[in-house]
């Protein structure tokens, strides 16, 4: 399928790439408030967050969509191939905490809906804003950053029931909008490259600088406070398909890499685009994919501001 207009993608999409992680029990918010960059405790039933999930060295091992439908169930939604690293790491460290975490996506199925089609099917169940949660049915209805101007969702739903009565959506379809959205999702092939800021993970609301200790937390507070920061994530346009984890390099220094693709994806039509973690210093120079030399790649207008809080 050829699209030329981003505002035309519609309907819903199995995610099957992703997967999604429960951690149920008395102590389950304060546990995860203890171990990720958000504040869970005081999540509450109508909204749902973005977190990181960083080494002790400030790293990310994971990003997660989360949300509390009960005081005592917190749901966390990751890439699929990061999620049995960060059920096992976190487990580790629930010691006497009452709290069981367990990898729940045989129970529930995480589906993607964007467009006019999800808007109306929706309704009232379609919250108003980014990070808003509606209860529906037995699951819950999150509403996700805008991407090119179409309204997306995360739908998620017991995994006995039947797929909403929507218009297929080719999954390409909704990753080239994930990207778009200009929020990174931490991936196996780049576990471990980022500091939080470094893909805008704190911009997009991810980081919560107020709240108490998590592992990593000195490095990302250093990165925020003493003026170290020197690389963000751009959204760029490639002449071929890019790959979340491939080196990028500028024009003035082919001795090393200027960074990395954190995500990307490929629409007929649309082309291809890719969110790039880049060193400042090399965003006035020519890029290119893979290798110096390699195919070209283009900064396109982010959804939000970059270079102000840098």
């Amino acid at each position: 399928m050829t699209l030329t207009d981003p505002t035309t993608i519609d309907g819903a999409v199995p995610l099957t790439p992703w997967g999604l992680l429960r951690a149920e029990g008395a102590e389950a918010a304060q546990f995860l408030h203890g171990q990720l960059t958000q504040d869970i405790e005081h999540l509450d039933a109508g909204s749902a967050r973005l977190a990181g999930y960083c080494s002790p060295k400030g790293r990310l091992l994971a990003s997660f969509v989360v949300w509390r439908p009960h005081p005592e169930t917190v749901f966390l939604a990751c890439s699929a191939d990061v999620l049995p690293a960060a059920l096992k790491r976190l487990s580790m460290f629930v010691l006497r905490a009452k709290c069981k975490l367990t990898d729940a996506g045989a129970d529930w199925r995480l589906i993607g809906v964007a467009g006019r089609s999800a808007t109306a099917a929706l309704g009232d169940a379609l919250p108003s804003a980014p990070w808003q949660r509606v209860a529906h049915g037995e699951g819950s209805v999150i509403r996700l950053r805008d991407a090119a101007g179409v309204p997306r969702a995360l739908w998620v739903q017991p995994a006995s029931q039947p797929l909403p009565a929507l218009p297929a959506l080719p999954l390409a379809h909704w990753q080239w909008l994930d990207v778009a959205s200009g929020v990174v999702q931490i991936v196996g092939a780049t576990v471990e490259q980022f500091v939080p800021q470094m893909v805008n993970l704190e911009l997009v609301g991810g980081v919560n600088f107020q709240k108490g200790c998590y592992p990593g937390q000195e490095v990302v507070a250093r990165s925020q406070y003493r003026g170290t920061l020197k690389r963000r994530a751009f959204l760029c346009r490639s002449e071929q398909p890019a790959q979340a984890g491939q080196e990028v390099y500028a024009a003035d220094d082919a001795s090393q890499p200027a960074g990395m693709v954190a995500n990307a994806a490929s629409v007929d039509g649309l082309g291809h685009l890719a969110l790039v973690e880049l060193r400042l210093a090399a965003l006035d120079q020519p890029l290119t994919l893979g290798a110096p030399g390699g195919p070209a790649l283009r900064r396109v207008e982010m959804p939000y501001p970059v270079l102000e809080a840098a």
